[in-house]
């Protein structure tokens, strides 16, 4: 199914059903006096999470959703059923936006997670709600109120602990491959990726994160270049950034650094909160390198980019260092994680 991470509905609540004017007709009752029911509240509409999905393409056609709306009160004091409520499944990870006002409803970041997007009108009343000691034979009731009705913009990001990011063909989805039961396409040409892949790493059976690879990035990708930057957003709620570099360039021991320059000033472009967020360097490609040529590139980095955070030498095609990457990733976010519980 293809990737959508993007969609616009609307969603109608039902309305509520309208109060009932009826009065006893009864033998012998000649003064039976008032027994309109109420009417039945209209249908809400929630959108609920669910952990199975990973894609908003279902709503590339189905674009209206509406609630039934509340019956109508009867006789006999009997009150209209309330219509059913309408429970629309969405990806864990999507931000529901008021596309008029662009104020943020809520975001469904937990598996069965449920948001209310539009609130059933409430039921009209009978007129035997009406009825005192100065009014026994009450003709007036109310209608049902009307639902709520909404233009949705709906948002996947994808929920990730850790996010890849580099240039075209910097292997990320040949590292993401390496390391997890995830398999994205693979191939000698840029843009092999064209959507958002993720991947479960498991350290020990106990001890495990979820990777996320984007489609490379290239300069000038704030500008429209490329796929753009429209991928980016899926690493926002990710704890760490690793950013992949091919060191085994044919130009030089230019290429590398200049690579790390571009993709961090397109971040900034992007989003300064995510180019803040803790990013460590993965030199790849390392089997096509010697041990001389591997050290003199490593210190070239750290003196170009003046680069003071962890910085791996990895091969993803024959895994040489990937194991010691992911134990120190697994480290980092279980300090993270204990660090914000002593906080809280």
């Amino acid at each position: 199914m293809k990737f959508v991470d993007e969609a616009n509905i609307e969603v109608r609540a039902g309305d509520g059903g309208n109060g009932c004017v009826s009065f006893r007709r009864e033998k012998f009752i000649p003064r039976g006096g008032p027994n309109g029911g109420d009417g039945g509240d209209g249908g809400s509409v929630y959108l609920h999470a669910l952990r199975g999905l990973n894609t908003l393409a279902d709503f590339r056609h189905a674009r209206l959703f509406s609630a039934p709306r509340g019956q109508g009160g009867m006789g006999k004091d009997r009150t209209g059923r309330q219509g059913d409520d309408l429970i629309i499944d969405v990806p864990v990870g999507t931000r529901v936006i008021n596309a008029e006002t662009l104020e943020l409803i809520g975001d469904l970041t937990r598996d069965d997670e449920r948001l209310l997007v539009a609130q059933g009108g409430r039921r009209g009343l009978g007129n035997t709600r009406f009825k005192s000691s100065t009014n026994r034979a009450p003709r007036q009731s109310t209608p049902g109120q009307p639902g709520d009705a909404r233009m949705l913009q709906l948002e996947l990001q994808v929920l990730a602990d850790v996010g890849l990011l580099g240039l075209p063909n910097a292997g990320k989805s040949s590292l993401i491959a390496a390391v997890s039961a995830a398999r994205p396409k693979i191939a000698d040409y840029p843009f092999t990726t064209l959507y958002p892949h993720l991947g479960v790493v498991r350290v020990a059976p106990t001890r495990s994160f979820v990777m996320a690879d984007i489609p490379g990035l290239i300069e000038g990708a704030a500008d429209g270049a490329g796929l753009g930057i429209r991928f980016l957003k899926h690493l926002t709620r990710t704890r760490l950034l690793l950013h992949v570099v091919d060191v085994a360039p044919l130009s030089g021991l230019d290429e590398p650094a200049q690579a790390v320059s571009a993709i961090a000033g397109e971040l900034d472009k992007f989003n300064p909160s995510l180019a803040a967020k803790e990013r460590w360097l993965v030199c790849n490609k390392i089997d096509l390198l010697s041990s001389e040529q591997r050290e003199t590139i490593e210190q070239d980095l750290r003196d170009r980019l003046d680069w003071r955070s962890p910085m791996f030498m990895v091969s993803a095609a024959t895994r040489d260092g990937t194991d010691e990457l992911v134990l120190h990733v697994m480290n980092y976010l279980e300090e993270r994680q204990a660090e914000s519980k002593a906080v809280s």
